[in-house]
């Protein structure tokens, strides 16, 4: 069987969204699926990690075709949209550059890579067929790609949803047009309604999206064996490490608030404490760092290659995990969970109860879930950790995990491929 997959992110793209893709194709071919990766060529991408080319199979087919992306010009005027890094008091022109972004370049600014791509591949798919068509997004542009395709060519044709479209954590901030909102949704439900399979990677996105179509399937991110260190000693500070971005969304005033009671209370506490947080963190978080006087405890880590994000998970006392406070809160699932479940660790989430996340660390054993209000709670979990910590007891119970590595995600992959 052979697959052409259609995806933005692809090294050296850093960041969570090259990650799903890259791990899928380095297990295609043990389960008889031979991949073909169609992406950018150049891309402008906002982080790099050339490590990950180490990651590609060996005699991976990998077509490339410029593409046009007005971000270049419009992140001269405003920040980046994206993750919830929308700048909280932009200027005038980074106004009119947001809701340009917004209401012109539907559903993304990698729209124009559209035509141009269904044009290239037209000719590359006729002399070249495959068995399946699989587009992954964000940018949700690339699904626009498997439409045109499809319709064209009338062949199978899997979506993959990275995170939801109109459902994404930012999506309320975007400054959109009743027009702009009804576009957005129209094309999504096109993609839903016309692939042959639709692949998301929580229940709480394929619960929505089953009211579009039946062809749902969820696949979780997940984690890979081979990038565990066993070298890797634990921290002799109490740390609390988080990975990722932390975004203004992310940035629970409970956790400021438990941290500086407990810095002021317990005079070990404060000797010990140790805050790690490795990725980009929003002007917000740092304001609150700096407002609950905790810079002392906090080291702020720009952003590392994937082989050296993976020491730092595992010799954490305490992995954090902060999920956006938003009306779709509960059916946010960070990549990072996965990773942070290998590295057997202790998990602390800020999420709600009762969403997709908690309901994988109670399946698990591998950590607490706190609500975004529960300060008191939240304090009493800390301190609870720290003791064992202080007693040499702390340490993870995780079970189950086996289910979310990437080779175990790639065989589930290949059973619905080979349904279509």
């Amino acid at each position: 069987m052979k697959v052409l997959v259609i995806t933005y992110y692809w090294p050296p793209a850093g960041g969570s969204g090259v990650q799903r893709w890259l791990k899928f194709v380095k297990y295609l071919r043990e389960f008889g699926v031979e991949p073909i990766i169609y992406t950018v060529d150049q891309a402008n991408y906002p982080i790099l990690d050339e490590s990950l080319h180490h990651e590609i199979p060996e005699n991976l087919e990998v077509l490339k075709q410029p593409i046009w992306e007005p971000n270049k010009f419009f992140n001269k005027s405003s920040k980046k949209t994206s993750a919830g890094f929308l700048d909280a008091n932009p200027s005038f022109l980074g106004r009119i550059a947001h809701y340009i972004r917004a209401n012109y370049f539907i559903p993304d600014a990698r729209k124009f890579w559209i035509n141009p791509s269904i044009k290239y591949l037209l000719k590359y798919l006729q002399e070249h067929p495959v068995d399946v068509l699989i587009t992954t997004g964000p940018p949700h542009s690339l699904h626009l790609i498997g439409l045109g395709l499809k319709k064209k060519l009338n062949i199978k044709w899997m979506a993959d949803f990275r995170d939801p479209w109109t459902q994404i954590d930012y999506f309320h901030q975007l400054p959109l047009t009743k027009r702009s909102v009804t576009k957005h949704h129209e094309l999504e439900q096109k993609v839903l309604t016309n692939a042959d399979a639709v692949v998301v990677v929580g229940k709480t996105m394929a619960a929505h999206y089953k009211n579009f179509t039946n062809k749902i399937h969820v696949i979780t991110n997940g984690f890979d064996s081979a990038e565990l260190n066993d070298s890797v000693h634990l921290d002799q500070k109490f740390s609390l490490v988080h990975v990722g971005m932390m975004n203004t969304d992310r940035n629970h005033e409970i956790l400021w608030q438990a941290l500086k009671e407990l810095t002021s209370e317990n005079e070990s506490f404060a000797s010990d404490l140790h805050l790690k947080f490795i990725g980009k963190v929003s002007a917000k978080v740092l304001q609150s760092v700096q407002n609950y006087h905790l810079e002392r405890y906090t080291e702020f880590i720009d952003y590392l290659e994937h082989h050296l994000v993976t020491k730092h998970q595992q010799s954490a006392q305490i992995l954090l995990l902060s999920v956006n406070n938003v009306p779709s809160a509960k059916g946010i699932i960070t990549g990072k969970i996965f990773e942070y479940l290998h590295a057997k660790r202790p998990i602390l989430a800020l999420a709600p109860k009762d969403g997709d996340l908690s309901e994988i660390l109670k399946s698990t054993n591998a950590g607490v879930t706190i609500d975004f209000n529960d300060k008191e709670k939240l304090k009493a979990q800390l301190l609870d950790f720290y003791t064992r910590f202080k007693s040499q007891s702390l340490h993870s119970e995780s079970t189950n995990i086996e289910q979310y590595h990437r080779k175990n995600l790639t065989k589930e992959l290949v059973e619905i491929l080979k349904e279509l």
